[in-house]
């Protein structure tokens, strides 16, 4: 299908996009102090400034395709797009941003030097500008919900069509973006094409400002992604290591559950003394918090880092590393997805659902509202409307286990029969890259 002509700059358009570019470049002292206050807590933030600022050093030749993931989420949902691109593609250079350094070091965990990695700049007209200038990507593919106002106006005027992919915007971010609204519609009507996750999902997107017929229901890359290869003897040794004992995951954790966290754990083990705990937090700033705290209130702690696998005596094991989770899910027996338990929206649920680990979260589940609504009617999901209702959601699990293996045989029919967005995301944007091989049939 052929693009609709996008619209041209007009004097409202100049105006609000001149007072918007002087307030950040007001701002701009405060990013240097945001990246020195996150240092503190994450040593990354002290590197690579330059690239924030989109300073990148000498181009390099070839045609780039472009696709931004701001951080590990968005990474992991890009998997099977950028398997495909570098699978089907190798003629083409791609290039993944993040903003976050748990993102950046995701896509090298990944990927490594098949792909180009730097972190995206601040949306300053001047730094938007060297961005697009240093690597003329031929195509930007921009993962979930990222609108920036100066990189969708940049794009545009540079001929850059760009595309919304896996695109997902919750009722309360769409509402976060009417306090920009005559510059956002504005912006929002230069994307080529978005691929939403959800029918809810696309409705927002043409309600901001997205013209309905660029709008296209993709579904979900996440039911796409395959389990990684090692997953499987991960899995496998971690039970062997665990043993007859029984144990589940709270996993993405965020700093306000951390409590809660350990609450559960120490409510649990009246019942079974020898209950063992993954403990995964969402952001690794938080890993040395987790093993300290865990540790006064008096479990014993190890951790991926330095023991690699829990010993028989251990009650806590922190997975402080990046893209263990999978196995972690794999070995126990229920998980808790936190970022669910305070208005953060919720992470990831279909990664234990492909896991066959029985799921549980907390209330808030707007990020992910329309997988938790189909894991929910499939009867493979329990939501606890605090912390001990979750406590008491887990135990329920432990305690049963023909209800734990239903829920986790009806969430791996669910993830499997939602597969096909890869497909049709590819079919979207097939029409944009330049000419090379030929995108298959999947």
């Amino acid at each position: 299908m052929a693009r609709m002509p996008l619209p041209p700059r007009d004097a409202a358009e100049t105006l609000l996009r001149a007072l918007y570019s002087a307030v950040l470049y007001v701002l701009t002292p405060f990013t240097v102090y945001h990246l020195i206050w996150r240092g503190f807590r994450q040593a990354a933030y002290f590197e690579r400034w330059s690239e924030r600022y989109a300073n990148y050093g000498v181009p390099r030749s070839g045609r780039v395709l472009w696709l931004h993931a701001v951080s590990v989420g968005e990474v992991n949902a890009a998997i099977p797009l950028v398997e495909a691109l570098l699978l089907d593609r190798p003629d083409l250079r791609l290039l993944v941003t993040t903003i976050t350094p748990t993102g950046s070091a995701r896509v090298r965990a990944l990927w490594g030097a098949r792909v180009e990695h730097v972190y995206l700049p601040y949306d300053l007209p001047g730094a938007v500008d060297r961005f697009l200038v240093h690597f003329q990507p031929h195509a930007a593919l921009i993962m979930e919900t990222e609108l920036w106002p100066n990189l969708l106006f940049g794009c545009r005027d540079r001929g850059v069509p760009l595309y919304v992919l896996n695109a997902r915007l919750s009722a309360r971010s769409s509402r976060g973006y009417r306090l920009l609204a005559p510059l956002v519609r504005r912006a929002v009507a230069t994307i080529a094409r978005v691929g939403a996750q959800s029918t809810a999902d696309a409705r927002r997107f043409v309600s901001l400002g997205v013209p309905a017929a660029r709008v296209v229901e993709t579904g979900n890359l996440k039911f796409d992604m395959a389990l990684p290869e090692a997953m499987d003897a991960s899995a496998r040794e971690c039970w062997r290591r665990r043993g007859e004992r029984a144990a589940w995951i709270a996993a993405s954790t965020h700093a306000d559950e951390e409590g809660a966290v350990l609450a559960i754990h120490a409510h649990l083990r009246q019942r079974w003394p020898e209950l063992l705990l993954f403990w995964a937090p969402r952001h690794p700033e938080r890993f040395r918090a987790a093993v300290e705290q865990a540790g006064a209130a008096g479990f014993t702690v190890s951790r991926r880092s330095v023991d690699d696998w829990p010993g028989p005596a251990d009650d806590v094991f922190v997975i402080d590393t990046l893209g263990d989770l999978p196995g972690f899910y794999a070995c126990a027996d229920v998980a808790f997805v936190g970022g669910s338990l305070q208005p953060i929206g919720g992470h990831n649920l279909l990664e234990p659902a492909a896991a066959r680990t029985a799921i549980v979260t907390g209330p808030h589940l707007h990020n992910f509202a329309d997988i938790s609504h189909r894991l929910l009617a499939a009867k493979a999901l329990l939501i606890g409307a605090n912390a001990q209702a979750v406590g008491a959601a887990i135990e329920q699990l432990l305690d049963d286990d023909v209800r734990r293996h239903a829920m986790t045989e009806a969430a791996f029919d669910l993830v499997a029969s939602g597969r096909g967005a890869l497909e049709r995301t590819l079919a979207l944007v097939a029409g944009d890259l330049p000419p090379g091989a030929t995108m298959p049939s999947r």
